[in-house]
C-alpha cells in the first residue's frame, strides 16, 4: 500500500496552530535539544507554545569525534561522511523519543527545523579570511533525518546569507524579534552557548532597529579547560564546582581582552575556529610557569566572557538602545560562576534568565529553529541583514522530504 500523501500545514491545521520541531547542536558540543513547537500565524504577530522540550546526551565517542573534527584534524573524506550519517540518525532518535514523550503521532508535525552541528564557520569580516569571503559548515544529515520519521526537513540554514554576504550569524535575533519584542520596554537577550550572542531591541522595535551579534566566548573556553585539566574524562564545569577558590588572573585577562575580535563593530560572528584550543594555549603555559590553578583559569575565562559581553553592550549597543535589562538563555545559565561574572559586569543592567519570559533558558535555540524552519515553508525570510551584514532579506535554508506547502499558506 503506497503510503498516505502528505498534507500541506494550511490543510493539516485548517488554519490552527502547526507542529514543529527544533534541534540544536552548539559548539560546545554538549548534546542535543529538543522542543516541539506549536506556531500560528504571521509576522510580526506569531504565536508560539511550547509543548515539550528535551535535552540528549551524546554517546562520548561521537563527542570525541564531533570535537575532532571541529579542531581540524585531517581525517579522509569518509570518515566526515560517516559522521554526517551518525549524527542524522542520533537527530532522528531524538525526534522519535520527543514525539513518542509528547504522545504526538509523527504524521501531525509540519517540519523539523535542523541547525546541524558547526564544523567550521568564519565569517566574512573576520581578519583570518583576508576578504575571502564567509564560510560556514554544519553537518548532520537531513536526507537521513527526513527517512527515519517521515517529516519534512528544513536544514543548512546559514549557508544562504553567507552567500549573500552575510555572516551567517547570529539567526536567533530575528526569533528573539518576533518572540521577545515589547512594545513598552527596551530588551537584551543573551544566548550562553559555547559562543555568546546578544540581542537588543527598543520598545516597539521594527526588524532594522534590532542590534545583535557574537560577543565572543561563552562557554567555550570554560569547557576546553576542564576538558584539558581532566585529560577529556570530564566534558564541563558542573555546578561552576571546579572554579570553587579561584582567583582571577589579571594579565591573562588583559592579554585576552586585547583580541582584535573584541574591537570589531557589528556585524560580526565568531566560532572555536578563533576561541577553540589554539586561543588558550599560552593560558595552559602561563598556568605551569606560574602555577595557576584550573580554578583560577575557570574563573578567568567566566570573567573573560562576561567582560566581552559588557563591553559589547556599551560599546554597540547602549548609544543607541539604552538596556536596563538582560534576559540570558543557553547552556551557560546553569554555571553560577559565569552568571555572577555576567551579574557584576553587567551593573546597573540587571540580568534576568529567559524563564522569566516564559521560555526555559535551555530550550530557547531549539524553540528558534522551529520558529525558523516554520518561516521557511511558508516562504517568508528568515534573516535580518542589519545583524548578519547580508545584501537583503533571505529565506534561509534548504527543505529535504516532501514539505507540501504552497507559498502564501499561513
Amino acid at each position: 500500500m503506497s503510503p498516505k500523501p502528505r498534507k500541506s500545514v494550511s490543510e493539516r491545521s485548517g488554519g490552527r496552530a502547526s507542529l514543529v520541531v527544533g534541534l540544536m547542536t552548539g559548539t560546545s558540543v554538549d548534546g542535543i535539544e529538543a522542543a516541539l513547537v506549536s506556531l500560528k500565524g504571521a509576522p510580526p504577530r506569531l504565536s508560539w507554545k511550547l509543548r515539550l522540550h528535551k535535552s540528549f546526551a551524546l554517546d562520548p565517542a561521537l563527542v570525541a569525534r564531533i570535537r575532532g573534527a571541529a579542531s581540524g584534524e585531517r581525517w579522509p573524506a569518509a570518515d566526515f561522511a560517516a559522521l554526517h550519517a551518525a549524527l542524522g540518525e542520533v537527530y532522528a532518535a531524538a525526534v522519535l523519543e520527543l514525539l513518542a514523550e509528547a504522545e504526538e503521532p509523527l504524521q501531525n508535525v509540519a517540519a523539523i527545523g535542523l541547525h546541524g552541528q558547526t564544523i567550521f564557520h568564519q565569517g566574512p569580516r573576520d581578519p583570518a579570511s583576508q576578504g575571502a569571503g564567509g564560510l560556514t559548515w554544519q553537518i548532520g544529515s537531513a536526507p537521513v533525518l527526513a527517512e527515519r520519521t517521515g517529516i519534512p526537513v528544513v536544514h543548512d540554514f546559514r549557508s544562504g546569507d553567507v552567500a549573500a554576504g552575510g555572516e551567517g550569524a547570529p539567526l536567533v535575533p530575528y526569533v528573539d524579534y518576533l518572540l521577545f519584542r515589547s512594545e513598552h520596554v527596551a530588551r537584551g537577550l543573551l544566548n550562553l552557548g559555547g559562543i555568546a550572542n546578544l540581542t537588543a531591541m527598543p520598545a516597539n522595535a521594527r526588524p532594522g532597529e534590532v542590534i545583535a551579534f557574537d560577543t565572543g566566548p561563552g562557554n567555550m573556553l570554560l569547557d576546553a579547560i576542564v576538558q584539558r585539566s581532566t585529560a577529556g574524562k570530564v566534558s564541563y564545569d558542573e555546578d561552576g564546582l571546579r572554579a570553587v577558590g579561584g582567583v582571577p588572573d589579571a594579565a591573562l585577562l588583559a592579554e585576552a581582552l586585547a583580541d582584535p575580535y573584541f574591537d570589531l563593530a557589528p556585524p560580526r560572528s565568531t566560532g572555536r575556529e578563533r576561541f577553540g584550543e589554539a586561543f588558550l594555549a599560552p593560558w595552559f603555559e602561563q598556568a605551569e610557569a606560574r602555577a595557576l590553578s584550573e580554578a583560577d583559569l575557570l574563573v578567568t575565562a567566566a570573567m573573560l566572557s562576561a567582560s566581552a559581553v559588557a563591553q559589547a553592550i556599551e560599546d554597540f549597543v547602549q548609544p543607541t538602545i539604552p538596556l536596563s535589562d538582560v534576559y540570558a538563555s543557553g547552556g551557560g545559565t546553569r554555571n553560577p560562576v559565569l552568571m555572577a561574572a555576567l551579574e557584576a559586569a553587567l551593573d546597573p543592567i540587571t540580568l534576568h534568565v529567559t524563564d522569566e519570559l516564559g521560555l526555559p533558558a535551555e530550550a530557547k535555540e531549539a524553540v528558534a529553529f522551529a520558529v525558523l524552519a516554520y518561516e521557511t515553508l511558508h516562504h517568508r525570510p528568515g534573516n535580518l541583514p542589519r545583524v548578519t551584514g547580508a545584501a537583503r532579506p533571505l529565506v534561509l535554508g534548504s527543505v529535504t522530504g516532501e514539505a507540501g506547502v504552497r507559498r502564501g499558506d499561513t
